[in-house]
């Protein structure tokens, strides 16, 4: 029965990659308060309506956390993954996943996501934003990350409330969606970048 413990309680602590060519990967969860990758399914939402190849796409997760979406772009083929992250362990994991994978493809940066988001000019395909629920930065973020993204890029948001209606300039809500007390919305700019 002890085993049987163990081993559940594993499982809460790890991630699998749902696909590309590290699917079924684990990669690790840290015990850290707040710290909740995002759900399976909706990372399979997620990639269904992007599209399962990602190939020559730059794609930046801002709040990497467990680093579950941005393995998951890296393993769909993307060109290059950042993923930022400010938490010390958490980075350190990142990048053993990296390692260990031989992710080529990613790069782990230890600093502020939103700092980075207000720093990026319009590069980045796949803009990834999952900042940690209850902090007010989604609005701020979405806003700074409509200014990161490429005329018809993609920006990701996940939150523990509705994403928000009024949005910067340049963004349209494509599809949105709630799992549980999760909700995600995915956001495309127009043609024509932002000022």
């Amino acid at each position: 029965m002890k085993a049987a413990t163990k081993a559940a309680g594993a499982r809460r602590n790890e991630v699998r990659i749902i696909g590309g060519q590290w699917r079924r990967s684990v990669l690790p969860v840290a015990d850290k308060p707040g710290l909740r990758p995002t759900p399976d399914r909706v990372r399979e939402t997620l990639f269904n309506w992007l599209g399962q190849d990602l190939s020559g796409w730059r794609v930046l997760d801002a709040f990497a956390g467990s680093g579950a979406l941005g393995f998951e772009a890296a393993s769909r083929g993307a060109a290059e993954v950042l993923l930022v992250e400010q938490e010390g362990d958490l980075v350190r994991l990142l990048n053993a996943s990296r390692e260990r994978l031989k992710a080529t493809n990613l790069r782990v940066l230890r600093g502020d996501g939103l700092a980075q988001l207000r720093h990026a000019v319009a590069r980045y395909e796949l803009l990834l934003l999952d900042p940690p629920f209850g902090t007010g930065q989604n609005v701020t973020a979405l806003a700074a990350a409509a200014r990161a993204v490429v005329p018809g890029g993609w920006v990701y948001l996940e939150a523990g409330e509705a994403p928000p209606t009024d949005l910067p300039a340049g963004l349209q809500l494509y599809r949105s969606g709630r799992a549980g007390a999760v909700h995600y919305a995915l956001f495309q700019a127009g043609e024509s970048a932002p000022a």
